[in-house]
């Protein structure tokens, strides 16, 4: 199986985009992040989303039909339908889908899987780099619990999850599917269920991963409970064989929360969007009191236009300077993090962007 490198990031294998920031020229972002919608049809409990509030916009067909014809005009490599919101409450994911892949982008979704177009499940899953279930519990009363929806909703989201093992396998298709477990400390009792989950399902990997909080943790993480998991956590890995994967982000989860760089230099390379279409250097900063940092929207302007903008490079900028501080002016552990703990050590002479690694391509290069 091609490495998954789910506790990581993939910049190393982006050279000739690393030289060129290194040496101040402005690049297209490698991946950006959004969601066609800030809706969602779960109310999980460690959700992120109702902490990103900000003024909403709907994208329309035409809107990101534009996004995904400036996104590959400009240089972006993969978009990923993950966000604030629920890509599938969008009557546009499908054609979105299509769309980005004929213009040469790596698309991927992330979801609940609970809205997912059964009847097009084929075609997205021939356009998908990777599609991967939020899903936080491997009982049907946990499930429940934890994503805040009714029991049912798990028994359907498992059929689906399923029909698409199916599809892939019959079809041959090089698409990864996978599973997300957010951990919150509280309901561990569902780590080992979760591995065994996946394995049952035919997927290809299962990821166990951190719950982000900001800046004065009002979603109330303990980052502290995450170490006496260590053990549990280590037998769930266990369950890997030759085609499953589980992995553990271990680099956050055992971070206790706290940063090692003090400038964030992530959003070059890997930009967030609202679903409201709000474009912003990351999904911390969506909500509407980070204002100073929000640079426009692709339900107003064309992104080729936003990316060109004197603002876009003001905002950026403003990160990589002394009056930002990501250690305390942001939320914890963002999708940037690891990103940024490289291209900190790159700047302070402690990483080479000219050694490539060696050995085959990791998947999914351009989600970086």
């Amino acid at each position: 199986m091609q490495e998954l490198i789910l506790d990581g990031h993939k910049l190393a294998w982006h050279k000739e985009r690393l030289e060129a920031w290194m040496r101040g020229e402005r690049i297209a972002p490698i991946t950006v992040d959004m969601a066609l919608s800030r809706s969602c049809s779960y109310n999980c409990v460690y959700c992120y989303g109702r902490l990103q509030a900000n003024e909403e916009r709907r994208l329309t067909k035409d809107a990101i039909f534009r996004f995904l014809d400036d996104a590959s005009h400009i240089g972006v490599k993969g978009v990923s339908f993950v966000g604030d919101g629920e890509s599938t409450l969008s009557p546009y994911l499908r054609e979105a889908v299509a769309r980005g892949k004929q213009n040469g982008l790596d698309m991927a979704l992330g979801t609940n899987g609970y809205l997912l177009d059964e009847d097009g499940l084929e075609e997205m899953l021939t356009g998908l780099t990777y599609l991967r279930f939020n899903i936080s519990a491997a009982e049907p009363l946990s499930y429940s619990l934890i994503m805040g929806c009714p029991e049912s909703c798990f028994h359907k989201v498992i059929e689906k999850i399923r029909k698409c093992a199916r599809i892939k396998r019959e079809n041959n298709l090089l698409v990864t599917l996978g599973l997300q477990m957010v951990l919150l400390p509280r309901f561990s009792d569902q780590i080992l269920p979760f591995a065994r989950l996946g394995r049952e399902l035919g997927v290809d990997y299962a990821v166990i991963k951190h719950c982000s909080d900001d800046e004065i943790g009002s979603i109330g993480v303990d980052y502290s409970q995450y170490v006496p998991l260590e053990d549990v956590l280590r037998e769930a890995e266990g369950y890997s064989t030759g085609d499953y994967q589980v992995r553990v982000k271990w680099s956050k989860i055992l971070s206790r929360g706290l940063r090692a760089y003090s400038r964030c230099y992530g959003p070059a390379f890997i930009l967030q969007i609202s679903g409201s279409g709000l474009v912003a250097p990351c999904g911390m900063l969506f909500n509407e009191k980070y204002r100073k940092y929000h640079i426009g929207n692709i339900a107003e302007r064309p992104f080729k236009e936003i990316y060109n903008s004197d603002r876009y490079w003001e905002v950026l900028g403003l990160l990589t300077s002394d009056r930002f501080d990501p250690q305390t002016m942001c939320g914890k552990l963002c999708l940037q993090d690891k990103v940024n703990e490289f291209l900190w050590d790159l700047k302070q002479g402690r990483n080479c962007p000219a050694l490539v690694p060696e050995g085959p391509l990791p998947r999914h290069i351009n989600f970086v």
